[in-house]
């Protein structure tokens, strides 16, 4: 973790109400892996106090670029919107707990929900560098509010759901996953609560349909990893990336507590990213 001084180098709004920044910050781009956030420190000016979390979108070592993906929805990131080229923020990273992908997956399945790609997209990168193939399941309202295809990498397929129908698969981006689900070896998610949930309950059913063995362990072979450990997480089929008001952001005010199964989580210590049978999701 260090605290940066994060130079705005380009603003662009992508969408309706979104908007991807590029900041230089060689500190963060060398040492942040995927499913990493920053804590971002708004303007002495702004009457602003507490600092805002936003997930690391990309970063590239060999430019020093780091890039953040956010929507305005208060006065703080309407504040971001107007930084201006060559001004100086203060952020506080890489922070969190990353994806981690078994060594022996080839075919990684990433879904988003509309914000989500935020939580995804890096690793989107960080899987082709190492050789694997990469298909990411997108969810949008409508085809105005569809991530630009030409911000991932060409290796990607890019499947596209959305609710009204106007561009893609006609429903849920959930809906897509069973056709994937024999294909991917690992699958990683961020977006709306209610989605991940649901792609918890598939995730959790995906051995019982297809007979697929777990990852890891064989019968007889040990103790199992610790739940919430790196080894445990690393072997799970799903992980998830939450979404949480965060207050610290260095887990001691306990605002972003979320319920797992053996107790409470600090998504900003023991998160952002976790194996999806950590959580106790409803009617679970």
């Amino acid at each position: 973790m260090r605290l940066v001084a994060a130079e705005l180098v380009e603003t662009r709004q992508i969408l309706p109400g979104q908007w991807l920044q590029s900041f230089h910050a060689p500190e963060l781009a060398s040492g942040t892996r995927a499913g990493q956030f920053v804590h971002v420190r708004t303007g002495d000016y702004s009457g602003l106090v507490l600092r805002r979390p936003f997930s690391i979108n990309t970063a590239d070592p060999a430019t020093g670029i780091v890039t953040l993906h956010f929507r305005t929805v208060g006065r703080g990131t309407e504040w971001l919107t107007r930084v201006r080229e060559g001004e100086r923020l203060d952020m506080l990273g890489p922070l969190g707990k990353p994806f981690e992908v078994d060594p022996r997956s080839r075919h990684l399945l990433l879904i988003a929900g509309g914000l989500g790609m935020a939580g995804v997209r890096m690793l989107a990168d960080e899987a082709i560098r190492e050789g694997r193939q990469v298909t990411i399941l997108f969810g949008a309202l409508s085809a105005d509010h569809v991530y630009p295809s030409n911000l991932l990498p060409d290796e990607v397929e890019y499947v596209v759901a959305t609710d009204d129908g106007s561009l893609g698969h006609h429903g849920y981006v959930t809906e897509l996953v069973q056709e994937y689900e024999a294909w991917a070896d690992q699958a990683f998610a961020c977006g709306p609560h209610p989605m991940l949930a649901r792609l918890a309950q598939l995730a959790a059913g995906r051995r019982e349909r297809m007979g697929v063995a777990k990852l890891g362990r064989k019968r007889g072979a040990g103790k199992a990893d610790p739940m919430g450990s790196t080894s445990a997480r690393r072997k799970a089929f799903l992980q998830v990336s939450m979404e949480q008001t965060m207050g610290c952001a260095v887990g001691a005010c306990l605002g972003c507590t979320v319920i797992g199964v053996e107790g409470p989580l600090r998504v900003c210590r023991e998160g952002p990213v976790f194996a999806s049978d950590e959580i106790a999701w409803p009617n679970s």
